[in-house]
């Protein structure tokens, strides 16, 4: 099936079969290929926390209350739950682990170039502590561009995904002591198999006209 076909029936799952895993090559395969996701300048300001077991899904669950309650069964009968989380800041001693790494990969020419490309990120990372004066905004698009990689890979690979915006910020923060890592939450993504009762499944997909979404520019 080619992936126009895969993305006009994926959808985001309601309901999860709790008996049903992911086998652990596949969720590996996963990991993978989120590790590979592009970012601007090749920042990567993102980290992921996994949640396997019942009681680690239950600590994110902790997050879903009020009116998010109706989110929790997802996370808990799921197979695996990520938390999607992003830098709050970018500083020196991240930049030059960037630095470090694109260097033990190979590609720096000279000693020059390594120091241009280290230049360069600081000259980034500048203009969006100074003109853009948001810097946490602009990791955040980065880590959801992952979200999307993650959505399209999962439903190649047959595996039902719901990507979860609604939760209280500052409990997950706390349960995953984010604040001591200088991360912030920016979405969880449930992952598994869909349940029978997941009423999702059986309606069809709604999607705005083409003539809505597209302009082309004279």
């Amino acid at each position: 099936m080619d992936l126009l076909s895969i993305l006009q029936q994926r959808y985001s799952t309601k309901a999860y079969d709790s008996s049903k895993k992911i086998p652990q090559a596949q969720f590996e395969e996963l990991l993978a290929l989120i590790r590979l996701t592009p970012s601007s300048i090749n920042i990567q300001p993102w980290h992921f926390m996994i949640a396997v077991e019942q009681s680690a899904k239950q600590r994110i669950a902790e997050s879903l209350i009020g009116n998010y309650a109706y989110n929790a069964s997802k996370v808990l009968d799921s197979s695996h739950t990520l938390v999607f989380c992003s830098k709050t800041d970018i500083d020196e001693t991240y930049l030059q682990q960037l630095n470090n790494q694109e260097n033990l990969d190979g590609r720096f020419k000279d000693l020059v170039s390594q120091q241009q490309r280290h230049q360069s990120l600081q000259n980034y990372v500048q203009h969006y502590h100074q003109s853009q004066g948001d810097i946490s905004r602009w990791t955040e698009n980065q880590t959801f561009i992952a979200l999307g990689q993650l959505l399209t890979t999962a439903a190649l690979k047959g595996i039902d995904a719901t990507p979860i915006g609604g939760f209280n910020a500052e409990i997950l923060s706390q349960q995953l002591k984010l604040d001591t890592l200088g991360l912030k939450p920016s979405v969880i993504v449930a992952l598994g198999y869909r349940s029978d009762s997941d009423f999702n499944a059986k309606l069809p997909k709604s999607r705005l006209d083409e003539s809505e979404i597209f302009s082309y520019i004279a």
